[in-house]
């Protein structure tokens, strides 16, 4: 008995997978230009503003989420991890401000 096998979809655009990041338009948050060029801590601090992130740091966290995964292979190792670190720098600040959001409720 032979059993058959499902051809994958074509894919578009001469071979290359599309990626949905490549369509998303958003106008929601405004980073300043050129932040995601600086050092981990500026990047973490500014995100974490209600300036540029009116709902808190988590919005900001996934700003910088979405910064990363939409230069996808175009971003060097080193800016990678500069832009990881500045994740890390930020994920302890969204802790830190749920800890203080468990504290004025209790």
């Amino acid at each position: 008995m032979s059993v058959k096998r499902r051809s994958s979809p074509k894919r578009k655009s001469g071979g290359r997978k599309r990626r949905w990041v490549a369509k998303v338009e958003t106008d929601s948050t405004h980073p300043p230009q050129g932040l995601f060029t600086k050092d981990a801590s500026t990047i973490a601090r500014s995100l974490a503003s209600k300036k540029v992130s009116p709902k808190g740091p988590g919005s900001g966290m996934r700003m910088l989420s979405y910064f990363i995964n939409r230069a996808g292979r175009n971003l060097s190792a080193s800016r990678r991890a500069e832009l990881e670190r500045a994740k890390e720098l930020l994920a302890k600040r969204v802790e830190r401000s749920k800890q203080t959001k468990s504290r004025k409720t209790s």
